[in-house]
């Protein structure tokens, strides 16, 4: 019987915020998922920002080679995904919620779909009925909490639910929202993104149990991506004094290249590092912020995720009253990670701490992947094509950098990986930088450019002292870049091959 697959994902969740691990937030889904299947400590993003993270997750490719290299970029239509061959395999596929392979810009040469003025034109949206990277069926929206990017199919459901004031809810120019309000989201919870693709989640799910479809369905969640904003009760969840805030340790940069203690000063200047019209991200000053501010952050951030996993829960109980659970592949995750004051810094950008780059990584599949089981093997969201492929039975008719994980789900091989590389690039030359992690260091490049990290994460986990410079540790940046140069090597595409002498 071929299994079915079911990604969960959400947006920039810190990957210490699962309850089973941290006794301070509460998700009693995800700690049900933890317990029913195997959580992986060391899983990491491709890259620490949505759309280039995203279309690896699809094509099994990093950034560097599907082509979406930064936000604000596409997923070209040409590449190749995993869902066309589900698709080919019988399989239906479907994913509602947050896309973002494609950027809130159109261009002559560069279509999107998830642009304006199409982005709000609800009357083509609920005609809309074309394949998307390899998903049947899609039912999208692009708005972070309030932002003014509402519309697609969030807009027309919301309409539908009897929601006519929506706009009352979202900042302009889409909608009169005051955009000084944090915090407490007006929005009532029935009209919030998080039911929406909880209930059209679980309706596929009717519709491929009611067909005996077997099906790939991705429900993707917008949160707990910034702003902090999100409806009571959720907002008053969690006491912001009672919570472990992440600190700043001063001095901590010192050792950094340049851009990391600019982010400490009032008023920096991050000109040299612009070489496009379109800013870097991060790259401001993230000073100022008081102590009030990060606890009431973290606590509503906190809340989202509470938030999502309420919603979580529901479709993994529809997944047991259709009996579809036995024969499901859930693996819950998110795209990259987030900062909430963890070296004096917030959100996400060039910084590759491990706050940004590993992810919360659960799978469960009743009697093939161990229940309870913790792993310390890596992954890699590119890891996620070939390995959901492989158990299915299903051949890609395409080449792939990413490592079939299967036999490390379910227990049989220790590790198919000893490294992982993380790509960011904001600019074309100015903001361009790679990250190598293997099981004890990280080193992190920079293009043109002679500084660098290096951090001993076994001796400096909180990785707060860069070795980059220190003459103790010169043999051995010397080897650890040597492996990630091989390491470069060894994740080349082969489009096909060889069939002949010459």
């Amino acid at each position: 019987m071929k299994p079915n697959i079911l990604l969960i994902t959400t947006d920039q969740q810190h990957w210490n915020t699962i309850g089973a691990f941290n006794q301070e937030i509460h998700t009693p889904n995800l700690d049900r998922l933890v317990r029913e299947g195997t959580a992986f400590d060391r899983a990491y993003c491709p890259n620490p920002t949505c759309t280039p993270s995203r279309a690896s997750i699809i094509t099994g490719k990093y950034p560097s080679q599907h082509g979406a290299w930064s936000i604000g970029t596409k997923l070209s239509e040409e590449e190749h995904t995993i869902g066309e061959d589900f698709m080919r395999e019988g399989y239906k596929t479907a994913l509602i919620g947050k896309a973002h392979f494609q950027p809130l810009q159109s261009t002559e040469e560069h279509r999107s779909l998830e642009a304006y003025p199409i982005l709000q034109n609800l009357d083509f949206w609920k005609a809309f009925n074309d394949v998307f990277y390899g998903f049947e069926e899609v039912e999208l929206a692009r708005n972070h909490t309030n932002e003014a990017h509402v519309g697609q199919h969030y807009a027309l459901w919301m309409e539908e639910k009897g929601c006519a004031n929506w706009r009352d809810f979202f900042v302009p120019p889409t909608g009169n929202m005051d955009r000084s309000k944090r915090y407490k989201w007006a929005i009532p919870e029935k009209y919030h993104y998080n039911p929406w693709i909880g209930e059209r989640t679980c309706a596929k799910l009717n519709k491929y149990h009611e067909n005996g479809d077997n099906f790939f369905l991705w429900a993707s969640f917008f949160d707990p991506h910034p702003p902090y904003l999100v409806p009571e009760p959720w907002d008053e969840m969690y006491d912001p004094d009672g919570l472990t805030v992440p600190k700043y340790v001063p001095g901590e940069h010192k050792k950094n290249p340049p851009h990391f203690q600019m982010t400490q000063e009032t008023n920096p200047d991050f000109s040299m590092y612009k070489e496009t019209p379109y800013g870097n991200i991060g790259f401001h000053s993230h000073a100022g912020v008081s102590e009030q501010a990060k606890r009431k952050n973290m606590a509503v951030y906190y809340g989202m995720i509470s938030m999502v996993d309420k919603y979580v829960g529901k479709i993994l109980d529809r997944l047991d009253e259709l009996g579809l659970t036995e024969n499901t592949i859930v693996v819950f995750t998110t795209d990259h990670g987030h900062l909430f004051g963890q070296h004096g810094l917030h959100d996400k950008g060039g910084f590759h701490y491990e706050d940004l780059l590993k992810l919360p990584f659960v799978v469960r599949f009743p009697g093939i992947v161990p229940a309870g089981r913790v792993s310390h093997a890596m992954q890699s969201l590119v890891d996620l094509g070939p390995t959901l492929l492989q158990l299915a039975g299903i051949r890609s008719s395409h080449p792939m950098a990413g490592k079939d994980q299967s036999g490390v789900w379910k227990g049989t091989e220790k590790q198919v990986r000893d490294h992982v590389i993380c790509e960011y690039r904001n600019q074309p030359t100015k903001v361009h930088q790679k990250t190598y992690i293997d099981e004890r260091y990280k080193l992190t490049v920079y293009y043109n450019q002679g500084y660098g990290e290096l951090f001993d994460l076994c001796n400096d986990p909180h990785e707060l002292c860069n070795l980059w410079d220190d003459e103790d540790y010169k043999d051995t940046k010397a080897n650890v870049m040597m492996k990630y140069v091989w390491a470069e090597l060894g994740k080349e595409i082969l489009p096909m091959p060889r069939i002949a002498g010459a």
